[in-house]
């Protein structure tokens, strides 16, 4: 048997084979020798782009725009506290017509949290707002017949200076006429409770207690320096408003004075600094008995405190 050596087999092919054969052997040693297809060991171009260097790593503000807070309104809600007005705050969206808006959650009542801080409401249940107009200084606002259902007459009369003080907040309202299911009103209840002119917060003066805190209301969120306002009734006008914070830690303590003393009422406007890292709190408002320094007519009125 004859045996082929490579020699023999060089000199045995043409030279154009021969050429191409060497190029051959020579590309796949390089390739070999750069650890080519067969090593896998090398981490992949797709890798490095996908996990360093993609857009979605890293979102942009074209891309994914940082949200803003939605724009408010704070309405003042007049409830009662005990017999006497009491105020909550209540942040809303921005709306066109603020006035119905804050009858509208006058009608339905006190959240529970208001509740919480000793708020109620003489406005019967079910009670709904049929329609409000304001013609320059008068607001004309028609309620359904139930409001004019339950209670004696001190009820009556607490549920009218709600209505009263909640629409007279907005400072384009003076007077306010009521209507019942599209009819002006004479009379309200049983007991006849006389309303055929334009009810003024001057018609409503008893409803305001010792101390009457229109801000800030049960809920508000307040930053530094808050307002305190108000009218008040107490010896030579002088009473104490305390700030504390959840754990009961005075943050602030003031003397404040109102325009008159008892048996008059004067009113009151101050502006309170304050510095506190706590997240809530209770304003504590308060005169001071001259005989054993006793605590009279209190009101507390739990607070939240804005990012400083």
């Amino acid at each position: 048997m004859n045996r082929c050596t490579p020699t023999s087999i060089t000199r045995a092919l043409p030279a154009w084979l021969l050429v191409g054969l060497l190029a051959a052997v020579s590309a796949a040693a390089f390739v070999a020798a750069c650890g080519g297809s067969g090593g896998g060991s090398s981490p992949t171009p797709t890798a490095t782009v996908t996990v360093t260097s993609t857009p979605s790593a890293s979102p942009s503000p074209t891309t994914a725009p940082t949200a803003t807070p939605s724009a408010t309104t704070t309405l003042s809600l007049y409830f009662l506290r005990g017999e006497g007005l009491g105020v909550a705050e209540r942040r809303v969206p921005v709306t066109t017509k603020p006035a119905t808006a804050a009858l509208e959650a006058l009608l339905a009542g006190p959240a529970a949290s208001e509740r919480a801080a000793g708020l109620t409401s003489a406005v019967p249940s079910g009670t709904r707002l049929l329609g409000l107009s304001i013609n320059g200084t008068t607001a004309r606002v028609d309620l359904s017949a139930r409001f004019a259902a339950g209670g004696g007459s001190l009820s009556m009369q607490a549920r009218v200076a709600q209505i009263v003080y909640t629409l007279t907040r907005f400072k384009t309202v003076e007077t306010v006429m009521f209507m019942l299911e599209g009819s002006a009103v004479e009379a309200l209840g049983g007991e006849g409770l006389m309303l055929g002119e334009g009810q003024r917060r001057s018609d409503w003066r008893s409803f305001e207690p010792a101390i009457f805190v229109e801000t800030p209301g049960v809920g508000a969120l307040l930053s530094t320096p808050f307002t305190l306002s108000g009218t008040a009734s107490v010896f030579e006008g002088s009473f104490t408003a305390r700030l504390v914070d959840g754990a009961g830690h005075s943050i602030v303590r003031t003397q404040v004075q109102a325009s008159a003393g008892a048996p008059g009422r004067g009113r009151f406007r101050e502006a309170i600094p304050f510095d506190t890292t706590s997240s809530s709190g209770t304003l504590l408002v308060f005169d001071q008995s001259m005989e054993d320094g006793s605590r009279l007519d209190e009101v507390r009125i739990p607070v939240t405190f804005a990012q400083q």
